[in-house]
């Protein structure tokens, strides 16, 4: 059963960092609430309740249970890099080792800032396979930087079945013109509730992709939860957009909008983490990559929390849906709904 606590925290965090539902928008939850996951850990006091009231219950088992199929590309680190004289809590060192792709490293962060930022980079671009090169602009890495939580994430997977090649052609999109839509029929599992219209893909790996559409233009996301339960088996004439979204975003605001505030100033408690009592969390960067055609789709995304000091068979008539107009789309893991990507798309 897909968890709703993780469902209602991407949900949460979209609306604050894509109120303005006339833009592209592209994040993946799995990947902020794996590096929020590992600074909960390290975190006490309010710093710690802010925190875990977002990310709700569980969290951390959720992502670990999340492991995709092997008939499907999925690749995952979640790294400390510190500064050689920042002490570390060993307790925090042996829960990080439970995460997946969990390590400590060491980065010149006081001594070479720029060297400590290609040297975090080089690793994202390892594990998202060269889609995210730098995920940490310049400047991003100072010399007062002494530790960064980084979760970077590569899902590639192949469709359950495919969309027929010459079955792509220019179709209309609201506000867009005329996009490159791919189309197909078959068995899908498809629902419509509270003002929305869903379509679930099966992929590869026990992943799938589900089309968000609304009845009335984007909006609140208040109908999404039910609208996902009514999902059932139907004969579904799909169109569907080729998408190609690379999108950086700047979580420190959304996070600050959405009750996670503590961490961001001089009382921060990450004891948990580390016995120096003046470690706060400086920014949090994120940038998430998805790609969709008529194989199947690739996506990556990483998260840097920075801290300082201070056959022939006969169907049923297909129900036809033209994702025409913009949409949500929303790629989880089935089994435990853990949301890999959200992106709200606007132009295709």
């Amino acid at each position: 059963m897909p968890d709703r606590a993780h469902l209602t925290f991407a949900l949460t965090l979209h609306d604050a960092i894509a109120p303005d539902r006339r833009r592209n928008a592209c994040w993946s939850p799995y990947s902020v609430a794996s590096a929020l996951g590992m600074l909960a850990a390290g975190a006490r006091g309010d710093s710690e309740r802010e925190l875990v009231a977002l990310l709700g219950p569980g969290n951390a088992e959720l992502l670990k249970a999340s492991d995709v199929g092997d008939d499907a590309e999925f690749a995952v680190a979640n790294t400390l890099w510190a500064w050689d004289a920042l002490p570390l809590d060993e307790d925090f060192l042996v829960g990080l080792a439970g995460w997946p792709g969990g390590k400590v490293r060491s980065a010149p962060f006081r001594d070479d800032s720029e060297g400590a930022r290609k040297l975090i980079n080089a690793d994202v671009a390892d594990t998202t396979r060269g889609l995210i090169p730098e995920l940490l602009p310049p400047g991003a890495v100072t010399a007062d930087t002494v530790a960064s939580l980084v979760n970077a994430l590569y899902l590639k997977c192949g469709w359950a079945e495919e969309f027929p090649a010459h079955d792509t052609a220019p179709r209309p999109f609201r506000g867009a013109g005329d996009v490159p839509t791919m189309r197909l029929e078959a068995d899908l599992r498809y629902g419509r509730a509270a003002g929305w219209e869903a379509v679930a893909l099966a992929a590869r790996g026990d992943v799938e992709a589900v089309v968000l559409l609304p009845a009335d233009g984007l909006g609140a996301v208040d109908g999404v939860p039910e609208v996902l339960e009514s999902l059932e088996p139907q004969r579904v004439e799909l169109f569907l957009p080729k998408l190609d979204l690379t999108v950086p975003t700047i979580l420190g605001d959304p996070l600050r909008r959405v009750g996670v505030r503590a961490v961001f100033t001089e009382a921060a408690d990450l004891t948990g983490l580390s016995p120096d009592p003046r470690l706060y969390v400086d920014e949090v960067l994120h940038e998430a990559v998805l790609r969709l055609d008529e194989q199947g789709f690739e996506g990556a995304a990483a998260t840097a929390v920075m801290m300082r000091l201070t056959s022939v068979v006969r169907h049923p008539p297909a129900r036809t849906v033209r994702v025409d107009r913009p949409y949500l789309l929303l790629v989880r893991h089935a089994g435990t709904g853990a949301v890999y990507f959200l992106a709200q798309v606007v132009a295709p």
